[in-house]
């Protein structure tokens, strides 16, 4: 009894031409990974411009001052004119509208009387929002009939009026907290305590760089060096802290995951430049848990409002260097308990 083995034909290509089996895995390879790189770069160009496409006034609490007649004829015109831009809260005057501004309650606001219509805005609160509260008031007392006047109470400097140096710290705030991590590892090594302790050092003096940039370079704060200096340090260090942890936890996996979630979510959804009011509500929220929005947030209320409204992001960073730290905790005392193990010599 004899055996027979057939042989599967060869691949040909189009032209009758062997193909040979590693070229085929290499060409599904190719497109493969084009594809797939194609959709990552789809997904970035919505995580970055969407956010941007999106944003405006929606539901920002403004408030209102003037007799009840007249401010209710103004509120209606409000509702009309910018239909869910607004959220509109009723105080006394205008001496009760401007604190709200100034303490943060509300991001500006209108006064309504005889003499027409008075708009308060604080352009250090975000530049964008104060523009539309006063091009709201120039519209509606345009379309009253009435004299309309706008007052910044709480203006940026004038040596940059429009908040470039604050609106910018976006990314040198995540190369702080990335970089200084792959530097420290690499330098001590075979040391926890100098690589944390080079983090710490980093963003202190990190901090004072960024103030000391912000402050002579570009005169965007005219005070509050060290506020800044350490709102700076702190969200430097809420970055860098949860990485290394990672890093020590999970390896270089755990870094890579840490590192590209602070720069492609935290990044877009910070709203540093225009506040996160100014984003659309859930996209700024969420930028707000992250280290770079808080820090954001942190900075613009120590630099122009004496911190007013800068608790919840303080508290928020804090969270983030206490995890991280103790995500590095728990990876150096996993390490420890790995490497004696290692050593030992396998059972026969």
């Amino acid at each position: 009894m004899t055996a027979t083995i057939e042989l599967a034909p060869a691949p040909h290509d189009a032209g009758g031409k062997l193909t040979p089996p590693r070229t085929r895995h290499h060409l599904t390879t190719l497109v493969g990974v084009t594809v797939a790189l194609g959709a990552v770069l789809a997904v970035l160009l919505a995580v970055f411009i969407l956010p941007s496409l999106k944003s405006g006034p929606r539901d920002l609490p403004v408030g209102l001052a003037g007799s009840s007649q007249e401010a209710d004829r103004f509120a209606e015109a409000l509702s009309a004119s910018a239909p869910g831009a607004y959220r509109v809260e009723e105080l006394a005057d205008q001496k009760a509208l401007v604190e709200a501004v100034r303490e943060r309650d509300v991001v500006g606001g209108f006064v309504v009387g005889s003499d027409g219509v008075h708009g308060v805005v604080a352009s250090a609160g975000g530049a964008a929002i104060a523009q539309s509260v006063s091009a709201t008031a120039q519209r509606i007392g345009t379309a009253m009939g009435v004299p309309v006047t706008t007052a910044d109470v709480v203006a940026l400097p004038t040596t940059d009026p429009s908040g470039i140096g604050i609106g910018g710290l976006a990314f040198p705030l995540v190369f702080g907290g990335i970089v200084p991590v792959v530097a420290f590892r690499t330098a001590f090594a075979r040391s926890n305590t100098w690589k944390l302790a080079g983090l710490l050092t980093f963003s202190v003096v990190g901090g004072l760089v960024v103030a000391a940039v912000l402050r002579f370079g570009f005169g965007s704060i005219e005070s509050a060096f060290l506020p800044v200096a350490g709102a700076m340090a702190l969200g430097i260090a809420a970055m860098a802290f949860p990485l290394t942890g990672l890093q020590e936890a999970f390896g270089g996996k755990g870094f890579t995951i840490g590192a590209m979630s602070m720069m492609f979510l935290g990044n877009p959804f910070a709203g540093i430049a225009t506040t996160a009011a100014w984003l659309p509500s859930g996209l700024g929220a969420f930028g707000q848990v992250l280290p770079p929005g808080a820090t954001g947030t942190l900075v613009r209320s120590v630099a122009y409002f004496g911190g007013t409204g800068g608790l919840t992001a303080g508290l928020t960073l804090g969270a983030w260097v206490v995890v991280g730290l103790a995500v590095h905790a728990i990876g150096t005392r996993r390490t420890r308990k790995a490497s004696p193990a290692a050593l030992e010599p396998a059972a026969a």
